[in-house]
């Protein structure tokens, strides 16, 4: 049998792991963020009317640039935000991955560098990788935020063609200023990408940076359907940007990149959005309710403004992992010792999940 080092792979390749969170068969899976709810009956009944009418058609190739759908877009950014979008402003892919893979592609690759705060997510040197770009690690306080002042030295003097900034953080949860996201945008000559992945669920005052659009062209602000609407598995990204940066992106987009069921998929999701974003108050409620109680369990947790909580100090994360998994609760070990993240699921999900901790708290945390 062939080994994958035997093969003629791209040096920088070489030694590298697939990135992938565990998929295990065990009773509570909240180490993947997604939204514990099931969709609604009505939403399911449109989904199979237009997956119908959509599939009479799929002898031809879907609308490449999905016109109808980045207007339906449009239209929930603008009434969510309140800051006016237009659809020239809107581009939609596969999943959020596909929309900052294009945004290297344009803006990054060969001989050009990105730069990301870390700890952050974890796919932005993957896909830097895969489009040849250099990656640099930007790095925040002891406590995870951003020292802005820091940052943006570091950008000044790395002069990255592309910066990113997560807001909310993942893995941290919290969420980054509008100053400070001003601040980074004018340190840069290069496309700041600020991605905004689980803002739904943003804790009340937090503003997102689709107000900053406006005289910023070299602005990107990067969302989802995979976690507020609870369709991680349709694959469905966007971004809201100056409409120079969705001309860019369309230079290096695949052809009819974006199925005819998937954009049909979206535009009915859309269509039901009061009904799918009733849910983030509920997953909300038990991430505030996660946080609430870990002080009584010896354990205390980032601020949170996502779907999820980063929590500990335990002497050996791995170890309180394992121990949580062995009671049937599966979380994320990311890799910051003595942290571990935990996604805020249902009542029933964090009932399991916190007397699976007061189980594993008195034998893992630091100092006992």
């Amino acid at each position: 049998m062939t080994s994958i080092e035997e093969l003629p792979l791209r040096p920088e390749l070489r030694g590298k792991s697939a990135y992938g969170a565990p998929q295990l068969p065990v009773a509570h899976q909240l180490n993947t963020n997604e939204n514990p709810y099931p969709l609604p009956a009505s939403l399911l009944a449109d989904l199979g009317t237009a997956l119908a009418a959509a599939a009479q058609g799929l002898n031809r190739y879907p609308d490449r640039d999905a016109v109808a759908l980045r207007a339906d877009l449009a239209t929930y950014l603008t009434r969510t935000t309140g800051e006016q979008v237009t659809a020239d402003q809107v581009w939609a892919a596969n999943g959020s991955n596909e929309v900052i893979q294009q945004l290297l592609q344009a803006f990054a690759g060969a001989g050009r560098t990105a730069l990301g705060f870390t700890p952050t997510y974890s796919m932005y040197p993957v896909y830097c990788t895969g489009t040849g770009t250099a990656w640099v690690e930007g790095h925040r306080r002891a406590d995870f935020t951003l020292d802005v002042a820091a940052a943006v030295a570091q950008v000044r003097e790395v002069r990255p063609d592309v910066v990113f900034v997560t807001s909310p953080n993942n893995p941290t949860g919290t969420a980054v200023d509008l100053d400070a996201i001003a601040a980074l945008y004018d340190a840069t000559e290069g496309v700041l990408v600020v991605d905004e992945a689980y803002t739904e669920f943003a804790r009340t005052g937090t503003v997102s940076a689709l107000s900053l659009l406006s005289g910023r062209p070299r602005l990107v602000v990067s969302r989802t359907m995979s976690k507020a609407f609870g369709m991680a598995g349709l694959r469905l990204g966007y971004l809201a940007a100056d409409p120079a940066v969705v001309e860019a992106v369309q230079l290096v987009r695949l052809p009819y990149h974006l199925s005819s069921l998937t954009q049909a998929a979206a535009r009915a999701a859309l269509a039901h959005t009061d009904e799918l974003l009733a849910t983030v108050e509920a997953v909300k409620a038990q991430r505030d309710r996660i946080v609430a109680e870990l002080p009584a369990l010896g354990l205390g947790s980032v601020p949170s403004d996502a779907n999820f909580v980063l929590f500990g100090h335990f002497a050996d994360s791995h170890a309180a992992w394992q121990a949580l998994l062995d009671r049937g609760v599966l979380v994320r070990d990311v890799g910051l010792p003595g942290w571990l993240r935990v996604t805020a699921g249902t009542p029933e999900e964090t009932d399991a999940f916190l007397t699976a901790l007061g189980d594993v708290a008195p034998d893992h945390r630091l100092g006992d």
